[in-house]
Order: C-alpha cells, then sequence, then structure tokens
C-alpha cells in the first residue's frame, strides 16, 4: 500500500533566486525572482506539464509571496502570473510596488 501525499511543499532556494512546488519530492514548478534591495522582483513563473491544472501555480505564488511579507521585503510582479495574482488578491497590495523601467532595466542586466 502507497503512503499518501504529504501534499505540496513550497521552499525558497535562495542560491537558485526561486522558490520551488514539490510534490512527492518531484519538482512540479518555479517562481523566480532577483533581489533588489528590499524588493523581490518575480519574473518568471512556471509548472511542468505533467501538473498543469491543478492550483499549483497559485499556491505556489500564494506561499511565495506569504514568505516576502514574512521576510520584510516587497514584491515586484514582472512576472504576468505574479502581477495578475496581486491583482486578484488584496492581501498582498500593501507590500507590491510597480513595475518601472528602472526595475526592468536593472533586472535586464541582471539576467543577462
Amino acid at each position: 500500500m502507497s503512503q499518501p501525499s504529504a501534499g505540496p511543499i513550497v521552499e525558497r532556494v535562495d542560491a537558485r533566486h526561486r522558490y520551488e512546488i514539490l510534490i512527492d519530492g518531484e519538482h512540479a514548478g518555479l517562481a523566480a525572482y532577483r533581489d533588489h534591495g528590499e524588493q523581490r522582483v518575480f519574473h518568471h513563473t512556471e509548472v511542468g506539464d505533467a501538473f498543469a491544472g491543478q492550483g499549483l501555480a497559485a499556491l505556489l505564488v500564494q506561499r511565495a509571496l506569504t514568505d516576502v511579507r514574512d521576510s520584510g521585503k516587497r514584491v515586484v510582479p514582472v512576472c504576468p502570473y505574479v502581477a495578475r495574482f496581486v491583482e486578484k488578491h488584496d492581501e498582498f497590495a500593501d507590500i507590491t510596488d510597480p513595475v518601472t523601467p528602472d526595475v526592468l532595466r536593472w533586472l535586464e542586466a541582471e539576467l543577462d
């Protein structure tokens, strides 16, 4: 008899600048970021095809943003998925900063 799933686990992996979501120990997706002072700039979110349609991206982003709040940082949602998420979830409005041309230039240089 197999063990029941413990449910999705979200971990912050600072060395890789991302949050990862794991299902039964298997990598299911990520939300990538770079830190810019007190801002955590999210630039990419993805969930593997095998895990699509299970609400994992929303869970991943919700837990990542909660971690950002707990860390005393602010969110800059460059990633379109994260931007839509914060638009729909007012509870993160107080820690969300706008995407500015300066942040976009900085991020482009960081990712080169």
